[in-house]
């Protein structure tokens, strides 16, 4: 489970100055339909839900409108106009956020709309060490340095190489500076580079293959061949316990024990949890909220959910439906089902009727049989949200 506290205030600039021709068509590709959002939005989006105090856009000439249309157009956006080039372009809105001078501020590519928010998590937590972090991956391919002709003139060394990019994070001040002090006779290339330039210290922080950068007309066909149904289950047991509440679907139900766990050990939302997680597959309840961590302890299961159905929808995929059935012999679901439907309704954006529970024995077999403990196995269905 990602960190949820809050992160250090900071700002960000975000690149949408270009034409974006290779991917064909007259409309920029940050302001063209991916995954069903225009592509700068999905960056403002993760942007604004970790905490980002303010957000330049930095637009082609003439486009304010459509930029801040695509954007979504939060509270406080600023809009200024893109350079000759990109370097240029990142001055501009730098030079935008002066007035304020955040401590901290990003700066990304319109063009990578899947932002994670565990990659800003990892480039704000070493500013404290260093001017600037810049998201890196290794070369997993052999290189070859190409001579005239196109003929193979040597070999690089990969060991020594990483795949840069964005958001790359910086000191304010820092940033500012070396882009007003820049000397080089042409473009940067990143801003990293500006940095370093100027003697700033660069950290190296993990990178995410999610943010790749969409440049072709194919990287907009990949989005939309995306599997547009999937299917997840889960299943989960606990153990009928005296003096422990007992929790289900997110309502606490009277009766004489309660589920044990490390958690409220909600069975029934574990259960739909982990469908969730199965169906984009992104490992289990276990991997991202693990009973190990001291956080979770006696914890609403309600939340685990509503951050697995966030996750579907980073993927691309909003729920269809929730088929749930419990296995227990006491207490009784009936009477409790109206209330069950509403809250998990609530907690995944369903409408009630597309969430089914289900309650069932085992005919006094089995340990839900002897009331040693309740089961509950889920199945959910997510479509494509391109």
């Amino acid at each position: 489970m990602p960190d949820t506290s809050p992160l250090p205030p900071f700002a960000a600039v975000i690149v949408a100055a270009g034409k974006g021709l290779r991917v064909g068509g007259d409309t920029p590709k940050q302001f063209r339909t991916w995954r069903g959002k225009p592509v700068l939005r999905h960056s403002v989006e993760a942007l604004c839900e970790t905490g980002c105090s303010t957000i330049v856009l930095v637009a082609p000439p003439g486009l304010h409108a459509e930029a801040l249309a695509a954007a979504g157009a939060p509270e406080g956006t600023i809009v200024v106009d893109g350079g000759a080039t990109r370097q240029d372009s990142v001055r501009a809105g730098l030079e935008a956020l002066a007035g304020d001078s955040p401590e901290f501020v990003l700066i990304h590519d319109a063009a990578r709309p899947d932002l994670p928010r565990a990659v800003i998590e990892r480039l704000l937590g070493v500013l404290g060490k260093h001017s600037g972090a810049i998201p890196s991956l290794p070369v997993v391919d052999s290189l070859a340095v190409a001579g005239e002709g196109e003929i193979m003139a040597g070999k690089a060394d990969r060991e020594a190489l990483r795949r840069v990019q964005t958001p790359q994070a910086f000191r304010y001040d820092a940033i500012l500076a070396a882009h007003r002090a820049w000397q080089g006779a042409t473009d940067a290339g990143d801003d990293a580079q500006v940095l370093a330039a100027s003697a700033g210290s660069v950290a190296l922080v993990e990178g995410d293959e999610r943010l790749k950068k969409i440049t072709f007309a194919e990287d907009f066909a990949d989005a939309m061949s995306t599997p547009q149904f999937r299917v997840g289950q889960g299943y989960d047991v606990h153990r009928l316990q005296s003096g422990e509440e007992l929790w289900l679907c997110g309502i606490k139900l009277d009766h004489d024990r309660g589920l044990a766990g490390h958690s409220d050990a909600d069975v029934a939302l574990h259960a739909i949890t982990d469908a969730v997680l199965g169906a984009i597959g992104d490992g289990d309840i276990g991997t991202h909220f693990p009973p190990s961590d001291p956080r979770w302890a006696g914890a609403r299961s309600g939340q685990f959910l509503e951050h697995a159905v966030k996750l579907a929808g980073e993927a691309g995929f909003v729920l269809g439906n929730i088929d749930l059935t419990i296995i227990c012999e006491a207490p009784k679901i009936g009477p409790h089902r109206p209330a069950m439907r509403a809250e998990v309704a609530r907690l995944t954006g369903l409408h009630e009727r597309a969430v089914s529970i289900k309650a069932t024995t085992t005919e006094r077999l089995g340990f839900t049989g002897r009331e040693e403990g309740i089961a509950a196995q889920a199945i959910v269905s997510l479509t494509g949200a391109n």
